[in-house]
C-alpha cells in the first residue's frame, strides 16, 4: 500500500499543516503503509492555461513538478491533501497545482482513496475541507473520514501540537484510510472492477442542430 501526501503549506518543517500530515504518517508507518510527503506550497507553480494539450499527450504542457508528481499519483493507493486556510480557502499555489494535476493526468483514478486536511488559526476549516474534497469526488475517488471534519487549529508555527482533538482526528483518519484501501484491494481481488461508462458531457447552452 502506498499513500501520497501533498503538503500545501509554504512554512516548511514547522508548519501546522505538515504537523497534521506527520501525525497521519505515524499511523501509516505503524500499519506498514508506505507514504511520501511532497511539499508544493513553497514552489512557483502557475495555474492551468486551458490549452488542453494534456488531452493529447497525457501530461501537462507546463513541464514542472506537476508531471513528476503525476507519476507518483498513478502508482499510489491513496492521497492526502493538506492545506493552510487562506481567506476561508486553500493555498492558491496548492490549488494551481491540484487543478493541473487532476486535469492533465489521464489515468483512471477510481478506487484510489482520498482524504483532505486543513489547518487554520480559527475559521475556514470546513470550507477548505469541502474545496479539497471536490478534486477527489469529481475523479471517482472514495473519501476516508475521521471523527470530525478534518482539520487542526494553530496560528503560530507548530502550534497545532496543542490541538489534541485535531491530532486524534488525524490518527483516526489514517486508520480509516488504511482500512478502506485494504478493503478496496480485497474487493478488487474477489469481485473485480466495474467498467466505467464512457463520459457524457453536457452544458446548459441550447445549440442549433444544423
Amino acid at each position: 500500500m502506498k499513500v501520497l501526501m501533498i503538503n500545501g503549506s509554504p512554512r516548511g518543517d514547522g508548519s501546522n499543516t505538515l504537523r497534521a500530515l506527520r501525525e497521519m504518517e505515524t499511523v501509516f508507518v505503524k500499519n506498514g503503509v508506505e507514504c511520501e510527503i511532497v511539499t508544493v506550497g513553497d514552489k512557483a507553480i502557475r495555474g492551468c492555461m486551458g490549452c488542453a494539450a494534456c488531452h493529447k499527450t497525457g501530461k501537462c504542457a507546463i513541464d514542472d513538478m506537476v508531471n513528476e508528481v503525476a507519476e507518483k499519483f498513478k502508482e499510489c493507493d491513496g492521497m492526502v491533501i493538506g492545506s493552510p486556510v487562506y481567506y476561508a480557502a486553500a493555498n492558491g499555489t496548492l490549488v494551481s497545482f491540484l487543478d493541473r494535476l487532476f486535469y492533465s493526468s489521464q489515468f483512471d483514478k477510481r478506487f484510489k482513496v482520498g482524504a483532505s486536511v486543513a489547518a487554520a488559526r480559527r475559521g475556514g476549516l470546513t470550507s477548505t475541507f469541502d474545496q479539497l474534497n471536490k478534486y477527489f469526488t469529481v475523479s471517482g475517488m472514495p473519501l476516508a473520514s475521521g471523527t470530525y471534519w478534518n482539520g487542526v487549529h494553530g496560528r503560530r508555527v507548530g502550534e497545532a501540537v496543542e490541538d489534541a482533538e485535531g491530532l486524534q482526528n488525524m490518527r483516526t483518519l489514517a486508520e480509516s484510510m488504511t482500512f478502506l484501501m485494504r478493503s478496496i484491494a480485497l474487493g478488487k481481488e474477489k469481485y473485480g472492477e466495474f467498467e466505467a461508462e464512457k463520459k457524457i458531457y453536457t452544458d446548459f447552452i441550447k445549440r442549433n442542430k444544423a
